[in-house]
């Protein structure tokens, strides 16, 4: 799927198909109540010593005249959280120890375990937005055929994948160095991540 998803993406944004303009995305976007989940360092993946994963459901109205996965990318970037990508979640613990990162659900469902192995597991369906703070351990234990996510970072920090003890104790001293996003990837500079992560 993500060879096709590129290839899509790519023909998206140089013809503009399927693709909805910024006010297009603007009128798509539902008021949510954000939840927190918050998370302790297990040895292995250290979490964020402050800051909780936020989760929005079903944010964004996903209309079917555009690619789901086109309004994402184009939300996400309306508010400065750009170097999307289209994928799943890998089937391994890890985490990013330099950079924050948002994952809008364009299609299908899955089991995510958030949090390390000892964390939470959550269903995340079509329409979700699930926002990580540096260091939160993320891994997808099962996905219907059709899952497919839409990931992005903000603009200051840089990426790293990280998984084992060996990065641990490094990762402790750069995840309290990633600055706080200016923009919540949904609801921009006003929107309650901004608030939450202070």
């Amino acid at each position: 799927m993500p060879i096709v998803e590129t290839g899509k993406a790519l023909v998206e944004k140089l013809t503009g198909w399927a693709r909805p303009s910024k006010d297009d995305v603007v009128a798509a976007i539902r008021e949510r109540k954000p939840q927190h989940l918050t998370f302790k360092d297990d040895g292995v993946i250290p979490n964020h010593p402050s800051w909780p994963l936020i989760l929005y459901k079903s944010p964004v109205r996903l209309l079917p005249a555009f690619d789901p996965a086109a309004v994402f990318e184009q939300l996400f970037a309306l508010n400065e959280w750009g170097t999307s990508w289209r994928n799943g979640i890998y089937p391994f613990v890890h985490y990013h120890s330099r950079i924050h990162e948002v994952l809008g659900v364009a299609s299908g469902k899955a089991r995510v375990q958030f949090g390390g192995n000892r964390g939470r597991v959550i269903t995340i369906q079509t329409g979700d937005v699930v926002i990580l703070p540096a260091g939160t351990g993320h891994k997808c234990l099962e996905a219907s055929a059709d899952f497919l996510v839409v990931g992005a970072y903000p603009p200051d920090g840089k990426y790293d994948l990280c998984k084992t003890s060996e990065d641990h104790d490094k990762a402790l001293t750069t995840i309290p160095k990633v600055p706080g996003p200016k923009n919540d990837p949904v609801y921009g500079a006003e929107g309650p991540l901004v608030r939450i992560w202070k």
